[in-house]
């Protein structure tokens, strides 16, 4: 029975439709679409092809090498390293790395991160100069990474902390680290004395066998391939360390604080 019944609404529902689509027909009327005798068809354009926006650091690449940019600056560590275990005061101390990138931001400067202009500027200056890529070992260090991957009591208070220092090598140059240093003070001719002279750092607390050299905005160390081993820097090559001693910006010096390297990144 309930069959039947759903038959006959079935039936009843397409005649209904057919009887309304009827009239609509005939209210339906035809006609012609009239224009005046100075109105035209209008035809699109064809599309013209346009390249895709570059990025400001694309834009100023002069080498077939990326533009070094402050995200060339992140740090190096990893949760994935194994524990590490230091001796202080007849006690084994456990090191753990941090989680690296994935885990804080860069130093924060204007609640934005921030490497000292300087050292983005020198990098990418060697690039252009010898076409050959700058490969940075160690950019900023996280205070956790930092004593991970060197762990020695002098080394408490680097610039690598607050964005301040950086150490890399230049490939294919890596046997030539004396032509990249004096590359590295050439980018300071004709800016004044206090830049373009060099000063050789003659006291004996640092930690290379090479003198280094200084002017008044930066501090340039030559690694031989016997010093300056941690974490970061396990290759083979000499490397150059170089630290931020003046902010032209803000006219003073730059000095390491605790505070400045511990709270002034953002934690994930």
């Amino acid at each position: 029975m309930s069959i039947r019944i759903l038959i006959l609404a079935i039936l009843f529902l397409n005649l209904s439709c057919s009887r309304r689509d009827e009239a609509q027909k005939k209210h339906q009327k035809a006609g012609f679409v009239e224009r005046h005798h100075h109105e035209r068809k209008w035809s699109p354009s064809l599309p013209q092809k346009k390249s895709l926006p570059q990025y400001p650091w694309e834009i100023a690449q002069k080498t077939a090498h990326p533009v070094i940019t402050k995200e060339f600056f992140r740090c190096n560590g990893s949760s994935m390293n194994p524990p590490r275990f230091i001796q202080r005061t007849k006690v084994n101390v456990r090191l753990d790395d941090c989680g690296g990138a994935n885990s804080h931001s860069l130093p924060l400067k204007g609640e934005k991160e921030f490497i000292y202009p300087i050292l983005v500027d020198l990098l990418n200056y060697l690039q252009e100069k010898t076409e050959h890529k700058v490969v940075i070992t160690c950019g900023h260090r996280c205070p956790q990474h930092h004593f991970y991957a060197r762990d020695e009591v002098q080394n408490r208070y680097s610039k690598h902390m607050i964005g301040a220092e950086v150490a890399f090598y230049v490939s294919g140059m890596e046997d030539e680290p004396e032509k990249v240093v004096e590359l590295l003070m050439a980018y300071y001719d004709g800016r004044g004395p206090e830049y373009t002279q060099f000063q050789r750092y003659t006291k004996s607390d640092t930690d290379v066998s090479t003198l280094p050299w200084y002017n008044k905005e930066v501090f340039i160390k030559l690694y031989q391939p016997n010093e300056g081993r941690d974490f970061d820097n396990r290759h083979p090559y000499p490397y150059i360390r170089v630290q931020v001693r003046y902010d032209r910006d803000l006219e003073k010096r730059v000095i390491f604080r605790w505070d400045e390297a511990e709270k002034n990144i953002l934690r994930y």
